[in-house]
């Protein structure tokens, strides 16, 4: 078999990423990304693109910092190198699709780790001075570090546009059954987040309901996140994200003026000057959730036809802090598909 035929199902970070990381490892593949919605409409366009690890319980913690260090370092590497204007990224400035800026995650008590697993992977990770926490009296702990945030809507669209000067084509379908795509494709990558309760049956997966707030507040510049990952404060580029809620089994995609005013109330606490931000605007997405990320791969078979899936789905809160080194192995999984269909398999002896 020459050119292996290759679908991937979803176009939010992860199938977008996952596709161009086929498309720059594995040699002789066609790629076609089929969703039903492309960016602006994703799940992914409403999350807040800060890379601040998502832990996943079933998933031992190595692995883990290998997948957040590999997407930290290739995001750094492209604000770092000639690709940064082309591709939109740059340390400092806010006229870009990344940001890197100083962060706070302040808490409450002080927590059991106070050192997390990702501390050596970001930069210039410490203990907040007591200076700096008299900014926030509610709060008796503090962690300081320079992370990187992507603008998620621009970001996506860069990623497709990479996907398709590498060959890839974009087909807008819903599909509704895997098998659809046989014959037409050779291997599936499903990566469809909450879909895969329908395409792959997985009713481990579910909505975990976000909703956030974009406001313009341009004298906002430092990150400010509690502890508990629920109150955060992040500026970008156009706009401050202002979070959030965590609802599981959540499937309500309209806004809730109630939440939205507990948002900018919590907020407005860790950041008075707050209270003069305008142009707010309401955003709600399900985030998918599960114990651990499904990377795996399963041959289905029906009336004799087979159908190699590579599964790449369940980030939850996380994707955008992991998605590259997530990818990284999808495609690892996706090589040992592609080599099994390549070798030529030896005739019975009747």
């Amino acid at each position: 078999m020459d050119t292996v035929r290759v679908a991937v199902v979803g176009a939010g970070v992860t199938g977008l990423s996952t596709a161009l990381c086929i498309s720059k490892s594995i040699p002789r593949c066609s790629i076609t990304v089929i969703s039903d919605k492309f960016t602006p409409d994703t799940t992914s366009d409403v999350a807040a693109g800060i890379l601040i690890p998502h832990a996943y319980e079933d998933t031992p913690i190595q692995e883990q910092k290998q997948w957040f260090r590999e997407t930290f370092n290739r995001l750094f590497a492209i604000a770092s190198s000639a690709e940064a204007r082309e591709a939109g990224v740059h340390l400092v400035s806010g006229k870009i699709f990344h940001l890197i800026c100083l962060s706070w995650q302040i808490f409450r008590s002080v927590p059991t780790v106070e050192v997390p697993f990702w501390a050596d992977v970001v930069l210039g990770f410490r203990k907040m001075t007591k200076a700096e926490l008299k900014k926030f009296p509610q709060h008796v702990f503090g962690q300081a570090f320079t992370t990187l945030k992507c603008e998620s809507s621009v970001y996506l669209a860069w990623l497709e546009k990479r996907v398709k000067e590498s060959g890839g084509l974009i087909l807008t379908r819903r599909i509704e059954d895997l098998w659809e795509l046989h014959p037409f494709f050779d291997i599936v990558v499903n990566c469809s987040g909450l879909g895969s309760r329908q395409l792959a049956g997985d009713l481990e997966i579910f909505p975990v309901r976000g909703q956030l707030l974009k406001v313009q507040a341009p004298w906002v510049k430092h990150f400010i996140r509690d502890g508990s990952g629920l109150t955060y404060i992040y500026p970008g580029i156009s706009s401050v994200t202002l979070g959030g809620t965590r609802q599981k089994g959540d499937w309500n995609l309209s806004p809730d003026a109630e939440i939205s005013r507990d948002i900018l109330s919590r907020c407005c606490a860790l950041e008075p000057s707050l209270r003069g931000a305008c142009d707010i605007r309401e955003r709600v997405g399900l985030r998918p959730f599960r114990a651990g990320v499904r990377l795996q791969k399963e041959l289905l078979v029906q009336d004799g036809r087979r159908l190699p899936v590579v599964h790449h789905y369940g980030h939850g809160s996380g994707g955008f802090s992991v998605h590259w080194g997530t990818a990284l192995e999808a495609s690892r999984l996706l090589s040992e598909c592609v080599q099994a269909l390549r070798t030529p398999t030896s005739k019975s002896k009747l």
